[in-house]
């Protein structure tokens, strides 16, 4: 049996219970059958360079990080401290906090939009944290963000919303925008907007003003166009203190020297 496409396999099967999606879900975003994604899995048929894109863009992870060729960033949202725990990238509470509020907001304010899917909140998360920092020089939600064939992807957002999902805060919906795969989350309650300052808010809803009416495509292909994008190496974090070599339309600060 051939190891590397064993290994892919077990990968596909990981990510669609990480997601929490059936064999069934999943073959029917790919557009084959449930015993095929099954041969798959079990790595009884190997999986060809389309299946391959479908699965890197359905759960948002390069082709290398699938194919193993790169290890992807590992997240853990700290509830304790704890000096055993080896993490690379971490999500203290209050951190975790913010991320949910401004989350629970997002979903609340546009969520119910047909456009609205993980992708797209991918990109208004990522635009939020960075406005606010080229304004204010401080982080929001202070996320980290890989740069991938997608457009900025948060690494904490599958910690977190599985946390809020548990939580029942949200939930998760799997459908269809047009004939592309989409997953959806709707709150199930309301964000408690004490937690999120006017300055916030103000970021936030000029975000969502400007941007919640794109789709996925749009959204990511926007995105690659903004200075810190593009001037970070694949799979790799953009750095928040890019934004200040941004250029018009992307810069939301009037700086001194302009005239």
């Amino acid at each position: 049996m051939d190891k590397i496409n064993k290994n892919i396999g077990n990968k596909i099967r990981l990510l669609r219970k990480e997601k929490n999606l059936s064999q069934e879900e999943l073959a029917s975003m790919l557009d084959i059958t449930r015993p095929i994604l099954s041969n798959i899995e079990n790595s009884e048929r190997k999986i060809n360079v389309e299946e391959i894109k479908k699965i890197s863009k359905i759960f948002n992870i390069s082709s290398d990080v699938l194919l193993g060729l790169q290890k992807p960033p590992t997240v853990t949202i700290i509830k304790r401290k704890s000096s055993k725990e080896q993490i690379r990238i971490n999500v203290p509470q209050q951190r975790l906090g913010k991320f949910k509020q401004v989350l629970l907001y997002i979903l609340n304010e546009v969520g119910s939009k047909p456009n609205i899917g993980e992708t797209v909140i991918y990109k208004l998360l990522y635009f939020i944290d960075f406005d606010f920092y080229e304004l204010f020089e401080e982080q929001l939600i202070g996320a980290t963000y890989i740069k991938n064939n997608y457009g900025p992807t948060p690494v904490e957002f599958n910690k977190i919303i599985e946390d809020m999902i548990e939580n029942e805060e949200v939930v998760r919906v799997t459908s269809k925008f047009f004939k592309y795969p989409q997953r959806k989350y709707l709150p199930l309650i309301q964000p408690d907007l004490s937690q999120l300052k006017a300055n916030e808010l103000q970021v936030i809803n000029s975000v969502l003003d400007r941007l919640s009416d794109m789709n996925a495509y749009q959204i990511s292909d926007y995105s690659h166009q903004d200075i810190p994008w593009i001037y970070t190496e694949d799979m790799q974090p953009i750095e928040y203190e890019a934004v200040f070599y941004r250029i018009p339309p992307y810069s939301v600060r009037k700086y001194e020297d302009e005239v």
